[in-house]
């Protein structure tokens, strides 16, 4: 049918494309796919919608991205899809064990909702010289976790000025996003609250836009509602076909909030004279708008002072990392409700990986009843074969859920339970059963089949990083059992000895030229920027002992090699500088007794957004985020265990 209307044969061009990979039983994981199509499908929604309409009022990202001038532009002509490339940056807030996460994004625009519409805040100036956020140069932002997350935005130009702070809490049970705004100015006369058809990823749909009855509410489509503390003086309402809302203030009121192609936009006009005297609050109940379902009712939550007192504290002269630490434990904190999440936004979803990072900060600062919960989850993702899945084809996932396991009992001496007992020997058993033969001729013998590494190191291959995993899986599976079984603690020790001297034969099987006495990402590639997987060894596996030649070799190789700007830039999917990844490299040097690992932790600081957050990948020029999420909470994590290890060894 493809050839028959004149496009590429779809099965001889999938044949070619994996050539590129070893031949693995799972090619793709079918998560990865529904996710990249449901990403990119939105970015060809951008693609129609945004650059038609440039006079329309954008977020950050597109006013950047999109304007010629900017070091953020990107050329649009061979484009498939429009998405955020310079700037994925926001920062969420929320309450304690609540699984929800408004998020901010860098000049104050406000996404209440899961992957949801935006609220902005403009003064309307009766000369058309609005203050309009998204297109101001600087701000002042920051995350203040004094009395509960809070982030608080203050945009100027000349003498007209708007302050707003958002958080979130507990009205009736139920969770609420609410926004405070103060605001001033000579020539403006109205503050507008604004309804945006769209968030910090691009487009989301707005099909209708309506004022209750007492006009004190909007309401969006049908459903979700912004709630204001007082009678607007008026609204403004406007669907595509009569462009955005922008072109009818201070004006116009009345308009159609109904929009046939969803992109419905709306105003709430409040006199500033008001906001001299007593600012403006409105809130958002949370609801679930990819669902028709209700989200539950909350029983009184712990507050954030009762939650950030059951972790370790830090107290340095230092106010920049001080503040570091402080944000990221909250956003450790926040991202584990019951699950783990590893970001508010775009990855908002479970990973053995990260989680297996993330609960080691979180049981590394002492959150012992907070870790445990979130641990008692794992064996509900087990498979009947002994396989923790949170993807097809993630090879490492069984070492990791076994290793965070162990890490949690060595830390608080508990006694895992019968439930952990029996998914750990089933998970000890199928990285024994999922190894290769020993006896093969290949350089990969008794290694993992090729996976296609969850730590994105490049195409499908017999990746070590997968490797050591299941190596410490063994091990700490060995300890685990042998107060309940010493015959199989005993087995699981001799096979975690022998498959560690498999990969290290591996090693030696490897031309020299190749790896120069460095450990490469997998025994089939040469040296490159992949090669950061394989430190995970050293940390956090301390498989090898501090020092050890080969991983040394890694590290300068990566550093003389795979590093910008003084960080380490991953050229793998990410392609960007990768903040976590540098403090992965900076463990392996403190572990070592490296004084550089402190040059790479000022580095990282630097690069921290004003709230104090880290995207997964950040742009070399923008220095905004160019990967993942705009809130990475692995990164969180890895800061406050390098900032921990400083001190306590």
């Amino acid at each position: 049918m493809a050839r028959a209307y004149g496009f590429l044969d779809p099965i001889q061009f999938l044949a070619r494309l994996r050539q590129f990979s070893k031949p693995s039983e799972i090619s793709e994981p079918i998560e990865l796919l529904r996710a990249g199509v449901l990403f990119h499908a939105r970015g060809l929604i951008n693609t129609k919608a945004i650059q038609n309409n440039l006079d329309w009022v954008w977020p950050y990202w597109v006013e950047r991205q999109f304007n010629p001038a900017d070091r953020s532009f990107i050329p649009r002509a061979f484009s498939f899809s429009h998405i955020n490339l310079t700037h994925r940056n926001w920062t969420a807030v929320g309450l304690p064990d609540v699984p929800y996460y408004p998020i901010v994004d860098p000049r104050g625009l406000v996404t209440p909702l899961f992957d949801g519409w935006s609220l902005d805040f403009w003064l309307i100036d009766p000369a058309k010289q609005h203050l309009l956020p998204s297109k101001l140069d600087s701000v002042e932002q920051q995350l203040e976790i004094a009395e509960g997350l809070n982030v608080h935005t203050l945009l100027r130009r000349n003498a007209s000025w708007i302050d707003t702070q958002v958080w979130m809490e507990l009205r009736e049970r139920r969770p609420h996003c609410v926004v405070r705004i103060k605001a001033d100015s000579n020539t403006a006369t109205y503050l507008a609250v604004v309804v945006r058809p769209y968030n910090p990823e691009g487009i989301s749909f707005i099909e209708s836009i309506e004022a209750t009855k007492d006009r004190r509410a909007l309401v969006v489509n049908g459903r979700a509602q912004v709630l204001f503390d007082r009678l607007p003086e008026k609204y403004a309402l406007s669907s595509y076909k009569e462009g955005d809302v922008l072109h009818a203030l201070p004006t116009g009121e009345g308009g159609s909030g109904d929009c046939p192609v969803s992109m419905s936009t709306a105003a709430a006009l409040f006199p500033i004279s008001e906001l001299r005297t007593k600012p403006l609050e409105l809130c958002v109940p949370i609801i679930d708008e990819l669902k028709a379902t209700t989200i539950p009712l909350f029983p009184k939550v712990p507050t954030w002072s009762e939650t950030l007192v059951t972790c370790g504290r830090l107290q340095i002269p230092d106010a920049k990392l001080q503040a570091l630490y402080d944000q990221a434990v909250a956003t450790i904190l926040l991202h584990v409700p019951r699950e783990v999440y590893p970001g508010p936004y775009t990855y908002k979803r479970f990973w053995f990986r990260d989680a297996a990072f993330i609960l080691n900060a979180l049981i590394t600062l002492g959150a012992r009843e907070r870790t445990r919960r979130a641990l008692d989850i794992f064996p509900s993702h087990q498979l009947r074969s002994g396989y923790f899945l949170s993807q097809e084809g993630e090879w490492d996932s069984n070492g990791e859920a076994i290793w965070i396991l162990h890490r949690y009992c060595k830390l608080t001496n508990a006694v895992p339970s019968r439930e952990w007992i029996a998914a750990i020997e089933k998970g000890a058993r199928w990285i024994l059963r999922k190894r290769l033969p020993n006896h093969l001729p290949d350089v990969h013998a008794g290694l993992l089949p090729v996976g296609f590494s969850a730590e994105h190191l490049g195409p499908n291959d017999y990746y070590y990083w997968d490797n050591f995993w299941g190596v410490a899986g063994l091990r700490c599976a060995a300890d685990l059992l042998k107060h309940s079984d010493r015959k199989v603690a005993d087995e699981f020790s001799a096979a975690a000895t022998e498959y560690l001297e498999a990969i290290i034969l591996s090693f030696r099987k490897i031309p020299d030229r190749d790896r120069r006495g460095a450990i490469s990402a997998s025994p089939h590639r040469r040296l490159d920027a992949g090669a950061v997987g394989s430190l995970v060894a050293d940390y956090p596996l301390q498989l090898f002992p501090p020092g050890e030649v080969r991983i040394m070799k890694t590290v300068e190789f990566l550093m003389n090699h795979s590093f910008y700007s003084g960080g380490f830039f991953q050229n793998m999917i990410h392609s960007g500088i990768n903040p976590y990844l540098t403090l992965h490299i900076a463990q392996v040097l403190l572990r070592a007794g490296d004084v550089r690992a402190i040059d790479l932790l000022e580095r990282v600081a630097d690069l921290a957004s004003p709230t104090g957050q880290w995207p997964e990948a950040i742009h070399p020029q923008t220095l905004g985020g160019c990967m993942g999420d705009g809130q990475h909470v692995w990164a969180a994590a890895e800061w406050v265990m390098i900032v921990r290890n400083l001190f306590v060894r």
